[in-house]
C-alpha cells in the first residue's frame, strides 16, 4: 500500500535514500577558507562547538538525533552568519531545509542553555579592577564596569500583543539591552524587550537594574547614553555642558560608550541574521530572542578564541529606532553628586 508522502517526515525521505547523506560532509575534508566563507568560522572554533554542545545536541528525544551534532552545528552557523536556509548549504552538508530548521532550533536551545556561563559580570576583585583599568585606558572615565545601551533587531508580525513590538520606526522588533566590557565581550544580555518600549523604560525593568541596585558594584558604575537616566551607578553625559571639566567629561563618556555601539556593529556584521538584510526574523519573539541571544553567546565565545571583535566591517543595513531623548536631569540627588564628584576628582 502507498504511503501518502504528505505525511513523510524529510528525515524520514533522507533515510530511505541512505544513511550515507547525513555524514557525507566531513570537516577535514574542507580548508579553513572555505569554513569561514560558508559558515562563519573556522574548523578549530567548530570543533570547540562539537565538544561544548555535543551532548545536548545527541539527546535520544530529540527528532533530528540521526543528525550528527557537527552537522547540526554547521547548519545553525550557516543560518547565523547568512540569515538564509541556503538549499545549497543544506546540499552540501546532506540534510534538507525543514532538516535546517530544526538543526538550528536545537543549537539554539544548547547556546541559550549555556548562556549563564559564557556571559556575565566577573566577580573576584582581581578580574573587577582589570575591567575598570581596561576602560580607563582607552579615554580616562575612572570606575567603569560596563558600558550599557539597546539595540533592535527586526521580527516578524507576531499572532499576538501585535502593538507591542511595533517600535517608533512602525517595524516589529526586539529592543535588546547589552552591556560590554572594553573588548567589546558582552556582560549582559537581555533580549526579549518588545520594540514599543524606549530604552529607559527596558532599563528600569530589566534585571540588570536589579543587579546593580541590590547586590556589589557599589565601587563602579556602568556608562549610558541620554536616552537613560542618571543613577548612582549609571553615569550619562551631561545634557548642556559649560565649563572645560564638563566638555572633558562628555568627551571621555561619548569615547568609552562608543565600544559599545562597534560592538552591535560587530555582532550585525557577524550573525547576518540579525542585521536586517535578509529580512526579519521569521519566527516568534521568544523564538527570535532565543536566537539573539545564541549569537550573543558564540560572539562571546570567538573572544574567547581571539577571534578579533573588530576584524569584521560593518554591513548590511540596520533597522533601529532613533530615541527622541527627554532632556531632564535625574531627580536622583546622589547619583548628581556622584557625578559632581567625578568631575572634579577626575576631569577640573
Amino acid at each position: 500500500m502507498a504511503v501518502p508522502i504528505a505525511v513523510l517526515d524529510c528525515d524520514l525521505l533522507l533515510y530511505g535514500r541512505g544513511h550515507r547523506t547525513l555524514d557525507r560532509f566531513k570537516l577535514e575534508d574542507v580548508t579553513d577558507e572555505y569554513l569561514v566563507s560558508t559558515y562563519g568560522f573556522p574548523r578549530q572554533f567548530i570543533y570547540y562547538l562539537v565538544d561544548l554542545l555535543g551532548a545536548s545536541l545527541s539527546r535520544p528525544t530529540q527528532r533530528s538525533r540521526a543528525i550528527s551534532p557537527e552537522t547540526q552545528i554547521l547548519a545553525a552557523l550557516g543560518f547565523y552568519t547568512s540569515g538564509s536556509f541556503q538549499t545549497r548549504m543544506g546540499d552540501a552538508i546532506g540534510i534538507s531545509q525543514a532538516s535546517m530548521s530544526r538543526c538550528v532550533a536545537n543549537v539554539t536551545e544548547a547556546l541559550v542553555e549555556r548562556a549563564p556561563q559564557f556571559i556575565h559580570f566577573p566577580e573576584d576583585e582581581a578580574a573587577v579592577q582589570s575591567l575598570k583599568d581596561d576602560f580607563y585606558g582607552l579615554a580616562g572615565m575612572p570606575g567603569v564596569l560596563g558600558v550599557v545601551d539597546c539595540t533592535h533587531v527586526a521580527i516578524k508580525a507576531p499572532n499576538a500583543e501585535d502593538l507591542s513590538y511595533v517600535n517608533r520606526k512602525g517595524l516589529h522588533s526586539l529592543n535588546c539591552l547589552m552591556v560590554c566590557d572594553a573588548r567589546g565581550a558582552l556582560l549582559s544580555a537581555e533580549t526579549h524587550w518588545p520594540g514599543s518600549l524606549p530604552d529607559c523604560t527596558v532599563l528600569q525593568q530589566a534585571a540588570l537594574t536589579n543587579q546593580f541596585e541590590t547586590r556589589l558594584h557599589k565601587d563602579g558604575w556602568l556608562l549610558g547614553d541620554s536616552s537613560f537616566l542618571l543613577r548612582t551607578w549609571l553615569m550619562t553625559p551631561l545634557h548642556i555642558p559649560e565649563t572645560p571639566a564638563e566638555y572633558r567629561y562628555n568627551m571621555a563618556h561619548s569615547a568609552t560608550h562608543n565600544v559599545i555601539e562597534r560592538t552591535f556593529r560587530t555582532i550585525r556584521s557577524r550573525f547576518r541574521c540579525l542585521d536586517g538584510t535578509k529580512g526579519t526574523l521569521q519566527y516568534s519573539p521568544e523564538k527570535s530572542s532565543h536566537i539573539i541571544l545564541a549569537c550573543c553567546v558564540l560572539h562571546n565565545i570567538s573572544l574567547e578564541h581571539g577571534l578579533d571583535v573588530w576584524s569584521s566591517p560593518a554591513t548590511g543595513h540596520v533597522e533601529q529606532p532613533e530615541e527622541e531623548y527627554e532632556q531632564m536631569e535625574s531627580m536622583d540627588s546622589e547619583a548628581c553628586r556622584i557625578r559632581q564628584e567625578l568631575l572634579l576628582t577626575h576631569f577640573s
